[in-house]
């Protein structure tokens, strides 16, 4: 019978150098990325990493510019807070000098503009009058999307009246 799995590819290093710099040259990457990437390609460690120190001094492969870019994605794309972008960042093994740079690139009025538009959606969403039930589940959205409580709490408190609270 056929076997469906895929046979992992091996390349040379010169290959899996070319095939790194059009997977970054695509769109930003971390160095996990892309040094996973390379392991899956059949790299050796030494490599591995003679191939990421090359992807960074020719600017294919660039942390700062990954950790700029992947907040500013995942806050104005799929409205994420801050906590929600940290911890993807440091699943990435960004280093947190880096995360900090990037949480900071996040204007603080854009950040409450957007907290309030996803709050007020959510609020269009839900049916239930109580407030205890309203707060908790408004709560508990915004905190699942990365978004601080005491910044949720302070929002329902200034909304009390628009919420019928």
């Amino acid at each position: 019978m056929y076997d469906q799995e895929k046979k992992k590819q091996s390349f040379t290093p010169g290959q899996a150098k070319s095939k790194a710099e059009s997977y970054c040259a695509y769109q930003e990457r971390s160095q996990q990325e892309v040094r996973d990437k390379l392991y899956e390609w059949g790299q050796h460690q030494e490599d591995v990493e003679k191939i990421i120190g090359e992807l960074i001094t020719d600017n294919f492969l660039n942390e700062e510019r990954f950790a700029l870019a992947y907040a500013s994605g995942k806050f104005r794309m799929k409205a994420w807070g801050l906590n929600k972008i940290k911890q993807g960042l440091t699943f990435k093994k960004v280093s947190t000098p880096l995360i900090k740079i990037a949480l900071s690139s996040i204007e603080e009025d854009d950040y409450l503009k957007k907290l309030d538009d996803i709050l007020l959606k959510k609020v269009s969403t839900l049916k239930d009058q109580n407030p205890y039930i309203l707060t908790n589940k408004l709560v508990q959205y915004a905190v699942s999307r990365g978004f601080e409580s005491s910044l949720v709490y302070d929002w329902i408190h200034k909304n009390k009246k628009t919420l019928g609270i």
